[in-house]
C-alpha cells in the first residue's frame, strides 16, 4: 500500500536526534513525502531535504505566523528556491487569526503577494486557514478556482463544499481519528475522494492510538485507516485514490 504524507515539516527540530530514522521508516512502508516550509529557514530545509532523497519533495514559502518578516528579498529567494526540480508547491501559506502573530492586514497583504508567487510559477499552493475563513475565501477567490489543498481540514461539510467549489483539495490528518471530533468524521464521508490528501502535519496532530506523542510520516496509515473506515470501503482503494490525487496536485513523477 503506497501512501504519500502530503504535508509534514521534516525540518522540525522535534527531529533534531532522529530525523534520518524518522524518514527510514517511512521509506520502510514505501511512502513519499512532501516537507513544508514555513518561513525562509525552513523552506531551505526543505528543498535541502527533497534534494537528498528519491522520495521527498518540498514546498517553500511563509506561515502566517512569520507574515510581518516577509519582504521582497523573502520573496524572490522562494523564487529562486522554487527553481529547483524538487519544489512542487508555494506553502504553507495563508491566514491565522487565532493567534495574530502578524498583524491581520500584513497577512492578507503577504498572503496575496504569494497566491501570485504561485501563479506566477505556475504551482499549487498549500494553504492554512485558522479562525480566518471569510477573508480566506474572498481573497482566493480573487484568482477563480485554483490548484491547490486547503490542509489540515477540519470543518464541517459544508465549509468542505466551499473551499470545493473553488477547485481546492482538502488535506486530512490525525484530528479525523480522534472520537469526538463529530464534526470533521461526518464531513470526512461526503468528501469526494479525488479530492481528499492524507498527510500528517507531523510533528504535531498525532493520530490515535499515539495521540499525545510526536507525529512522524509513517503515521499517515492510521488516517488512511480511519478514513477508509469511516466510508465504509476498501482501504487499497482509498490509498491507491489519496496517492494519485497528491500526484496529480503537485505534479510527482509517476513512478515514485
Amino acid at each position: 500500500m503506497q501512501l504519500i504524507d502530503s504535508h509534514a515539516h521534516l525540518d522540525d527540530r522535534a527531529y533534531a536526534n532522529d530525523r534520518a530514522a524518522t524518514i527510514a521508516r517511512a521509506f520502510s512502508d514505501d511512502m513519499g513525502i512532501i516537507t513544508i516550509g514555513a518561513d525562509l529557514r525552513s523552506s531551505r530545509e526543505a528543498v535541502r531535504l527533497a534534494e537528498r532523497h528519491r522520495r521527498i519533495w518540498a514546498a517553500v514559502g511563509a506561515h502566517p505566523h512569520g507574515a510581518k518578516d516577509v519582504n521582497e528579498a523573502t520573496l524572490n529567494e522562494f523564487k529562486r528556491l522554487a527553481g529547483s526540480a524538487k519544489v512542487v508547491a508555494i506553502g504553507e501559506i495563508g491566514l491565522d487569526y487565532y493567534r495574530d502573530l502578524s498583524p491581520r492586514e500584513t497577512q492578507r497583504k503577504v498572503f496575496r503577494d504569494q497566491l501570485a508567487l504561485a501563479d506566477r510559477l505556475a504551482l499549487p499552493v498549500c494553504l492554512h486557514n485558522r479562525d480566518s475563513t471569510e477573508d480566506f475565501l474572498a481573497i482566493l477567490r480573487e484568482g477563480g478556482r485554483r490548484r491547490g489543498v486547503v490542509h489540515s481540514f477540519l470543518g464541517d461539510a459544508e465549509l468542505a463544499v466551499r473551499f470545493l467549489e473553488l477547485g481546492l483539495h482538502l488535506g486530512i490528518g490525525g484530528p479525523v481519528t480522534f472520537p469526538k471530533n463529530a464534526v470533521l468524521r461526518a464531513a470526512v464521508k461526503e468528501i469526494p475522494i479525488d479530492r481528499l490528501l492524507i498527510e500528517t502535519d507531523c510533528p504535531y496532530l498525532t493520530p490515535v492510538p499515539y495521540r499525545g506523542r510526536r507525529n512522524e510520516p509513517a503515521y499517515v496509515r492510521y488516517v488512511i485507516e480511519e478514513i477508509a473506515g469511516l466510508r465504509g470501503i476498501d482501504i487499497e482503494l482509498l490509498a491507491g485514490q489519496t496517492t494519485q490525487n497528491t500526484v496529480d496536485l503537485f505534479g510527482l513523477p509517476q513512478d515514485e
